[in-house]
């Protein structure tokens, strides 16, 4: 039989673990290869495995590495989600070009009840860095009012996360509406700063995703690596490391060396768990004074008491003008398209602010695709284009290839 390329073979957990095309280079501008992140891996494999380790977890593949194509593997080779336990078994994930953890928020025992809350906090475009610290601080202001200990770190991305363990009492549905009630009350004491609204054309400021909450929802854990071409990480910090740190003073060079000399700093995060009893008799009194359920992510089903899953654009009486650019199965592809929008309609993109223009990643059964809207509310009524065909107008295909 012809050999398929060469293969390295590596110990980690007291086992041998192949790694196929080990000089395949992933992160093309930093020059990292598989065998890079198979070493990453396991230099910070404690700290990786508290966040993800027991946990099943969805596979989301670079085989290309980062520009390239990426499809979603949610079963192992036996028909059921991975759920790592050792460095072997991060190590076999990396092998597969699995850049990134993304681990289920429940124990492998237990698939019914979350032991974790997970705080989202994504900026729009143009918010910088020193607003998501403010709105950090008041998270953190928040969840102690509430009797909650929260556990900051770097998204790996533009934003910030913070994980809060709780008792497994709760179901997916309960920790969401908790979520919720919280994402309140941080956008009433900083109604400037941030928001819990669901629609992009509405959001300002740093939206808190309480949506990551619902079943089925994952999101990169700690020690992540993220598709980016610094190959930033999702890094554990301490509170006070959020006003000192940039996003990109974490990467998948950097990380080793700052575990080797400090440690995770989320090493205690499990002896931490939490009631969700004052948050969920929060969210009961928002209730009872109008403010129900909040729009679900467009893949769920309708939800019993969720308002109209409209956006206020699409209403009979739109409140924010807005219109399709494109789509595309490549997001720089789609950005393509709004570039040659722009150059046919400068007086209108001269109007544009940086959060008028929506990039959404819309997640199929197997992989991703991008979708671009304008927000034409900061456009003059005479110069708002009409809705145009898409440019470039891929239909998504999950079956194609």
């Amino acid at each position: 039989m012809p050999s398929r390329g060469p293969v390295e073979v590596i110990a980690a957990a007291g086992r041998e673990v192949s790694i196929s095309n080990p000089h395949k280079v992933l992160f093309p501008q930093a020059g990292h290869t598989k065998l890079d992140l198979v070493h990453y891996y396991l230099a910070v494999s404690e700290g990786a495995l508290r966040g993800a380790g027991g946990r099943p977890n969805v596979l989301v593949r670079y085989p290309n590495g980062v520009g390239g194509e990426f499809f979603y593997q949610k079963r192992a080779p036996r028909s059921e989600e991975v759920v790592p336990r050792d460095g072997a078994a991060l190590a076999w994930m990396a092998n597969l070009a699995c850049l990134e953890l993304h681990p289920h928020p429940v124990r492998a025992e237990d698939l019914d009840h979350p032991d974790e809350l997970r705080v989202d906090l994504d900026p729009v475009p143009g918010v910088p860095w020193s607003q998501l610290r403010e709105v950090a601080r008041v998270v953190r202001a928040t969840l102690r009012d509430f009797s909650l200990v929260g556990w900051p770190k770097t998204s790996g991305s533009r934003g910030i996360h913070v994980n809060v363990r709780i008792e497994r009492t709760w179901t997916f549905d309960e920790v969401r509406r908790a979520a919720l009630a919280l994402a309140r009350e941080v956008e009433r004491r900083v109604p400037a700063l941030a928001t819990s609204k669901w629609w992009k054309e509405e959001r300002h400021g740093v939206f808190l995703d309480y949506n990551q909450n619902a079943k089925d929802r994952t999101v990169a854990s700690a020690y992540s690596v993220r598709p980016t071409a610094d190959a930033r990480v999702s890094a554990p910090l301490t509170w006070d490391e959020i006003d000192i740190c940039e996003p990109g003073d974490f990467t998948l060079a950097t990380i080793p060396a700052r575990f080797a000399e400090i440690g995770d700093r989320h090493e205690t995060i499990d002896a931490h768990p939490g009631s969700l009893v004052a948050l969920l008799e929060r969210s009961a009194r928002h209730e009872r004074e109008g403010l129900g359920d909040a729009p679900w992510p467009p893949h769920f089903r309708k939800q019993p008491r969720e308002p109209v899953r409209v956006q206020p654009s699409r209403r009979r009486v739109p409140k924010h003008p807005l219109i399709d650019i494109a789509r595309a199965r490549r997001k720089e592809d789609a950005l393509a398209g709004l570039e040659r929008w722009k150059a046919r309609h400068p007086e209108a993109a001269a109007h544009l602010e940086p959060a008028d223009v929506l990039v959404d990643a819309m997640r199929g059964r197997f992989r991703t695709w991008t979708r671009v809207r304008v927000n034409l509310q900061h456009v003059p009524e005479p110069l708002r284009p009409a809705q145009e065909a898409l440019d470039p107008d891929e239909a998504p295909d999950d079956w194609h290839a």
